[in-house]
């Protein structure tokens, strides 16, 4: 299991505490010092869709103007603006076996996912 995020995230140390108490191992991928491939985004847009995986509440992306917002406008130039901006991806993505399944953290579908 690999858990992409950033490590001062309080959702990402939320889901990580979770995983920990329910005996989960997993590895963590930090986009902020490994960054994020464009195949990899792809793989998160099929399973999420790309306007899920832009994190559109965070600060990051807050910080663009209404004209920037609105420019991105398909997956192609979502994966431009995520690779520069990791920050503005949605997290953490939990991934099992190579296939992402979890996008955020709620405790519920944690516990459904991953039963």
């Amino acid at each position: 299991m690999v858990v992409y995020g950033i490590p001062n995230c309080n959702t990402v140390k939320k889901a990580q505490d979770w995983l920990k108490e329910n005996q989960h191992d997993f590895e963590f991928h930090d986009f902020k010092k490994k960054g994020i491939s464009a195949k990899k985004l792809t793989e998160w847009f099929n399973t999420f869709g790309w306007e899920k995986v832009i994190n559109k509440n965070g600060l990051t992306f807050k910080k663009l103007s209404k004209e920037e917002q609105l420019a991105i406008n398909s997956a192609d130039k979502a994966i431009v603006y995520l690779m520069q901006n990791t920050s503005a991806i949605k997290r953490p993505i939990v991934e099992q076996n190579g296939k992402a399944i979890l996008i955020g953290f709620v405790e519920d579908t944690y516990k459904e996912k991953l039963k």
